[in-house]
Order: structure tokens, then C-alpha cells, then sequence
């Protein structure tokens, strides 16, 4: 069918990198039948060569590892047994999944032989090629979205943290931007190799580099507090490190979350530079005044959480891991995180007024049900922090998610029960701390048990108003001409001022 549109439209060039896996696996198929030579079509961008080595895991790993880098040892296999040999050579457990394949589509974790068995053949239903990885499980999943010209500029458009540890689909999994428990050299460490990664391999428009982190390291602070040799000692044993887990040498879900996160438009700037634009030619669209070779600073939160919809499909568990079930995914941006998550979190779907503790109803929460994650962990999260049944630091040891981000959410459960104590006779400090932490006026009513107007109505005897803000991409360093807006209460000042009547009543009965 490919050979038949090639045949019909005769294209002088194409973009491979704008499809998705698809788009490449066909592109792919095409070389290799010397369709493009034999119709002299030009490929635009990113070259062949290089996406097939991105995708081919052994020869990917083999440039990697002459780069001065690390990945997860990993073999393929055409077969069963070339599979159960893979596994053993490299230790259990194992990542089990279909090489060329989009969404995880045939992955899953294998602890010994059988476990091995089973995955392989139902990887080998989707692809001819198996990929036995090292267990990277409970790793802490960093992205970065990189952009690099013919002429060799290249820049880092945004990094993203997976809330959620590796084993489970970066579509499945809470993402927020920018990273928010990485240091400035760690930051700076991945971001120089992501650069590194993209020159090596010759791409040309926009790439995603996946990393995990090693747990293990210890913690900046403790760092900071052991001094002397011992301290030197303990840093040097435990240092920072790191695997890279793969590189899409294309546009992907990241980076439609990392465009809309930024206001960089990378679909636009990726395809200029495919057809040979120079990164410094090309203009900010959101500022006019700065070239698209310029690093975008983020002075807010953007927080992406995926949807669910297991109930319309027959006998699917819920339980979530390396292979996507989500249908879609939503994104909320805000001034922190727990105003970012929770304006996300209502996005979901009607239910959700955000991250609350009265959406759990089965009473009998196990620790495996956080060891073995369903779609609804975050309300059990939610659940057990609010009636004590679980520590922070045990929902850490069993989830693997970061610390940082269960304190937060821990904040917003804290928020909970000091309203409830207050009661309808909520102080304009509380009332005000509940909405910087992203609170909705009827989260706030149904938890006090009043009317949603009663809130509102309270919120602006108090004077307490959303201000706008803009997203510009460079943190308000240059003016920007964008209508792309957000509304947060915290801060003081509105970035544009509504300059009509209508839109001036409907922004000040916002909730």
C-alpha cells in the first residue's frame, strides 16, 4: 500500500518523523525495499540510518556505550529460546517487550523462565524481534525534549519527571514540568548528555531522550551534613547515576506535552529544521523578539495525568504497568504543584474535584494494592493518608514515588482536615491557602458539607480573586504577544488585563 502511494503521488521528499512509531516503521520498510532510491525520494531530516539505529536495540546500545554512556543490558531474540538464554545471560527479573512496537503494546516483567515464557509469545505476536531488558523497576523516568538544526545548534526545549518509577508506560504515568526533584547538577549532567546523544546520532529536528535514575543515591541533603573524608567517600560511593533508557528520534506524546507545556511550538520548528532553517533564523512565535534558539523558562507548573476508561472494555484488569491502557491524558498548570495536580486531576473526568479522599470506597486497602498499582492509586493515596491508615514513608517504600511529591500531596490532605475543623467559618488565611494549593469552590463546600455559593460568596467578601497569567516561554524576561493564559491565585497581578465588559464579568464569577 506504502508502494502504491509513493507510485501514485511521486513526492520529492519525505518527513518520516511526524507519524509516530507507525510513520517510522513504514519508512523503515521502504528503505529496505530501496523504494525511496528507486523513485528518488529525498528524506527529509533525520536520516534513515539513523532512526534504524535508534530503534535497533543492540546496535543502539553499541553507540551509546562508545559515547561514554550507560544503558540497561539488553539483548534481543528472534525466538523463545533465544529469549529464555537472553534472560538468564542477564539475570532476572527482566523486561519483556515486542521490539518496533508503540505503547508498550506486549510488555510486561518476568521473574523467572515461566513468567518469561508466557511474555515472550505474546510479544512475538506483535513483532518478530523480542527485547530482554535488565529490570530497571522503581528507577525514578526523566525525559528530555532536545532540538537540534543541520548546522549543529541544539538546544533543550523542557525536561519532565515521571511522578510514577519506571515500570510503569510513561503514557500511564503522572508527568510534571519541569523536573522538580532534580538538582542543578543533575539537571545540567542529563541535559549535557541529552545534547551529546542527539550530535552523536546526527538528528536533525526533534528528539526525546528517556533516562532512569538510580534510587539508590543518596539524598543532596544528607550529602551536604557528612563531611571529612567520610562524606567524600559517601558521595563517591553513592554518585549520581544513571541509564538511558531509549531515544525517539521523533514527535511523540512527550512532545505534544512539552510543546503545550512550554509554548514552544516544536511540531513547527522540527519541520524548519528538517527542510534545512537554521535554529537562530527561526523566530519565537510567542515572543517576536527572541530567535527559537533560546531555551524556554518555565516560572510555573504543568502537571499531566492520563485517562482512564477500563469499564467500557470486558474482563481488562486495571492494574497499569510497562503497557499503556490510557485513552487519553489531560494537564493542568498552575504556580505549584499541588495547584497543577489538582486542576488536572478535575479534568479527568466529571467526577474528580481534585486530589480528594472521598472518592476511595473499598475499605480494605492492602499495601499490595500499592505495590501492584491500578488506575485508581492516586485516590487510594489520597484515602490513606487522610485516615492514617498507611505512613508517607511506607506509601514510598511500596510505590517508589518520589518523596517530594508525596509531601505535597500530603500538604493537600493536611489543607483537608483544617477545613473540616474550621468548619463554614473558614479564616481568609485558610481560605487562601486552600486556593493557592488548587482547591475548587465546591471541593471546598461538599468537604464543609455548605453550598458552593456560600464559598464563593465568602472567597470575595475576602477579596480573593484568580490573577492572569501568561505562559511566554522566557519567565516575563521579554514581553510576549500570546493569548495562551492560565488563571492562579497565586499571585497578585493580572499579566493581561481583560478589556471587555463580558469577559470581565465571566472572569470575576470564576471559582
Amino acid at each position: 500500500m506504502y508502494l502504491e502511494v509513493i507510485k501514485k503521488e511521486r513526492p520529492s521528499g519525505i518527513l518520516c518523523t511526524f507519524g509516530g512509531q507507525t510513520a517510522l516503521n513504514c519508512a523503515v520498510d521502504l528503505y529496505r525495499d530501496k523504494v525511496f532510491e528507486k523513485y528518488n525520494v529525498q528524506v527529509l531530516g533525520t536520516s534513515i540510518d539513523t532512526i534504524i539505529t535508534t530503534e535497533d536495540r543492540e546496535r543502539f546500545n553499541e553507540e551509546i556505550k562508545s559515547i561514554g554512556e550507560q544503558v540497561a543490558p539488553s539483548k534481543a531474540a528472534t525466538s523463545i529460546e533465544d529469549a529464555i538464554a537472553a534472560a538468564e545471560q542477564i539475570g532476572y527479573p527482566v523486561l519483556v517487550r515486542a521490539a518496533f512496537a508503540l505503547g508498550g503494546l506486549g510488555s510486561g516483567f518476568a521473574n523467572n523462565a515461566a513468567e518469561l515464557q508466557a511474555l515472550a509469545q505474546k510479544a512475538f505476536a506483535y513483532s518478530n524481534q523480542v527485547l530482554i531488558d535488565k529490570s530497571l523497576l522503581g528507577f525514578k523516568e526523566v525525559e528530555y525534549e532536545v532540538v537540534r538544526d543541520a548546522y549543529d545548534n541544539c538546544i533543550t526545549v523542557c525536561n519532565m519527571e515521571n511522578v510514577d518509577p519506571v515500570g510503569i508506560h510513561t503514557g500511564e504515568s503522572i508527568v510534571v514540568a519541569p523536573s522538580q526533584t532534580l538538582n542543578d547538577v543533575e539537571y545540567n549532567a542529563l541535559r549535557e548528555t541529552a545534547v551529546k546523544v542527539i550530535r552523536h546520532f546526527g538528528i536533525i529536528g526533534e528528539c526525546n531522550i528517556q533516562y532512569a535514575l538510580d534510587p539508590l543515591k543518596l539524598d543532596v541533603s544528607f550529602k551536604r551534613g557528612v563531611v571529612g573524608w567520610v562524606g567524600r567517600w559517601l558521595e563517591a560511593f553513592f554518585a549520581f547515576s544513571y541509564y538511558i533508557i531509549e531515544v525517539n528520534a521523533r514527535l511523540s506524546r512527550s512532545s505534544a506535552l512539552a510543546s503545550k507545556a512550554t509554548g514552544y511550538p516544536l511540531a513547527y520548528i522540527a519541520a524548519k529544521l528538517s527542510l534545512g532553517e537554521r535554529l537562530s533564523d527561526l523566530r519565537n512565535t510567542v515572543t517576536q523578539e527572541t530567535t527559537a534558539c533560546f531555551e524556554p523558562s518555565l516560572d510555573y507548573c504543568v502537571v499531566k495525568i492520563p485517562r482512564w476508561d477500563l469499564s467500557k472494555f470486558a474482563r481488562v484488569s486495571t492494574k497499569i504497568g510497562s503497557s499503556m491502557k490510557s485513552v487519553g491524558e489531560v494537564m493542568g498548570i498552575g504556580r505549584s504543584f499541588e495547584e497543577a495536580f489538582q486542576k488536572a486531576l478535575r479534568m479527568v473526568n466529571d467526577h474528580y474535584e481534585g486530589f480528594t479522599p472521598f472518592l476511595y470506597k473499598n475499605k480494605k486497602l492492602t499495601p499490595e494494592f500499592f505495590t501492584c498499582p491500578t488506575d485508581r492509586r492516586v485516590d487510594a493515596i489520597a484515602y490513606a493518608l487522610f485516615n492514617n491508615i498507611y505512613t508517607l514513608e511506607e506509601i514510598h517504600q511500596w510505590t517508589k514515588i518520589d518523596r517530594f511529591f508525596l509531601y505535597r500531596m500530603q500538604n493537600i490532605i493536611e489543607i483537608y482536615k483544617r477545613i473540616q475543623q474550621n468548619g463554614e467559618t473558614l479564616s481568609k488565611n485558610l481560605l487562601l491557602e486552600a486556593k493557592k494549593a488548587g482547591f475548587s469552590d465546591i471541593q471546598i463546600a461538599r468537604t464543609v458539607k455548605t453550598a458552593e455559593k456560600h464559598i464563593r460568596r465568602t472567597r470575595k467578601q475576602y477579596g480573593i480573586m484568580p490573577v492572569i497569567k501568561q505562559i511566554d516561554t522566557v519567565a516575563a524576561e521579554w514581553p510576549a504577544t500570546t493569548n495562551y493564559l492560565y488563571l492562579t491565585y497565586n499571585g497578585t497581578e493580572n499579566d493581561v488585563v481583560p478589556n471587555t465588559v463580558s469577559f470581565w464579568f465571566e472572569y470575576k464569577n470564576r471559582s
